[in-house]
């Protein structure tokens, strides 16, 4: 496929789709997948699950354990509302969460920063590759670590 626009969410909009595409999914919105997805989104870079699970806490004002938020952070992925930055165990909310691609990070090594794109015609090689060797690769994800423009220039 491609690279085509996406309707990127945001805010009370992203909350809004990610409840409509996990109930198409055939799961329950509930109280604390609720507040595991919002917590998500509140990060302007890729979050821990400890990192979410505090958040949380704080939030709730009662202990939220890891373990929960992974199990929550697991189904997320699975329905496409959040993506899992493999090298930093570290996962972010989709914005586009009603539109499956493959995954391509872009990772800065000096902060942190990591920005999502979807080019399904850079990682249609990598599937393909997958295919002739034998291998299915359902959803692969491609991750570039390097410098981002802002420490590029320091």
């Amino acid at each position: 496929m491609p690279r085509h626009d996406h309707q990127l969410h945001e805010g009370d909009a992203l909350k809004e789709a990610a409840r409509v595409r996990l109930t198409k999914e055939g799961e329950q919105w509930t109280g604390m997948r609720e507040a595991v997805f919002e917590s998500l989104a509140s990060f302007e870079k890729p979050a821990s699950a400890y990192d979410i699970a505090e958040a949380v806490s704080k939030t709730q004002g009662r202990r939220v354990a890891a373990n929960s938020v992974y199990r929550i952070l697991d189904l997320f992925v699975n329905s496409n509302l959040a993506r899992r930055v493999e090298s930093a165990n570290a996962y972010v909310a989709n914005a586009h969460p009603d539109c499956l691609h493959d995954c391509i990070f872009l990772i800065c090594d000096v902060c942190g920063q990591t920005v999502h794109i979807d080019d399904d015609s850079l990682s249609g090689g990598v599937r393909q590759a997958a295919e002739s060797a034998g291998f299915s690769a359902p959803r692969p994800v491609i991750e570039v670590r390097g410098k981002c423009g802002d420490c590029d220039d320091r």
